[in-house]
């Protein structure tokens, strides 16, 4: 009997777990100093070139940032999957990741603003990017005596998701699905005065056009909908990897002003790009981000 599609899927998840189980388990098994760089080192020069991260981040790059000379290319190639891989061995570490990171600095002209809001009750919603490590947010905030929660997309691998979800659950709690029951758990949370974490920078096929380096980026509304239904506040915020490789700093921007949905979703876009355009290699440039044809950029 024909095996299904199914069940071909169902095999190379099970692979793919058992792959990733292993990879991490060995790394996990070294001292944090040692598998955080050396878990970077893997993922650019093994994982990526399998998976073809080196060639989008080089194709994005050109569509982007097309006055960026080739061998700075060929370099961020290396660079965006060595952070990417460090930061998944840092959610990895789970415990361990947080007591590290606990004294990173908090800067920036939002933080002010953002304690105020708790003392008062109000909800806050932080808005990041795929940059430098954003969980490192959750557990240093969390830390401190300022609770985050997580909003997180289950993983298409049923096998990997779970282990994944343990140890991300690891470094802040609540954490809530996207999901139709777990938005409205968020939303519960936000009006109790509660603090969420949201990732804007992914293509979301329901999203708004609004422009991300000039070029059109579907983009998700529904924090600054959220922030405007429920009087919530909304604040960029991001956490940049220092030079040594290993430890961060967060930089919490002013609160997004209330207006249009649209408008302050393309404000919490210009925060990120500002961002990215100081430190480049530290954004995943590995996500399809732009799914149209290349406009002029702006």
């Amino acid at each position: 009997m024909a095996k299904s599609k199914k069940d071909g899927f169902q095999l190379t998840y099970w692979l793919q777990n058992l792959f990733l189980r292993g990879l991490f388990g060995v790394l996990l098994a070294l001292p944090y100093r040692v598998r955080v760089p050396l878990a970077g080192w893997c993922v650019a020069h093994i994982v990526a070139p399998a998976a073809g991260y080196r060639k989008r981040v080089r194709d994005n790059l050109r569509r982007i940032l097309p006055q960026m000379p080739k061998a700075q290319r060929d370099q961020m190639a290396l660079e965006v999957p060595n952070n990417v891989g460090r930061s998944l061995i840092e959610i990895y570490s789970g415990a361990e990741f947080v007591d590290h990171v606990i004294d990173t600095p908090v800067l920036g002209d939002g933080f002010g603003a953002l304690l105020e809001a708790q003392a008062r009750g109000q909800g806050v919603i932080l808005v990041a990017g795929h940059f430098g490590n954003y969980d490192v947010i959750r557990g240093v905030l969390t830390a401190k005596g300022h609770p985050v929660a997580g909003l997180f997309n289950p993983m298409r691998n049923p096998y990997f998701d779970a282990h994944y979800r343990a140890k991300i659950g690891q470094i802040s709690q609540p954490m809530f699905a996207r999901s139709r029951r777990g938005l409205a758990e968020m939303v519960q949370y936000l009006r109790g005065g509660g603090m969420v974490g949201m990732l804007i920078d992914q293509h979301m096929p329901k999203g708004k056009d609004l422009l991300f380096f000039g070029q059109i980026a579907r983009t998700a509304l529904s924090a600054a909908e959220m922030a405007l239904k429920y009087d919530l506040l909304l604040v960029p915020v991001n956490a940049v990897r220092q030079p040594d490789g290993l430890s961060f700093e967060i930089i919490v921007d002013k609160p997004i002003a209330r207006g249009d949905p649209a408008q302050m979703t393309q404000a919490l876009n210009d925060s990120l790009e500002a961002l990215v355009r100081r430190y480049p290699a530290q954004w995943f440039w590995i996500h399809r981000r732009w799914r149209w044809p290349a406009a002029p950029n702006q």
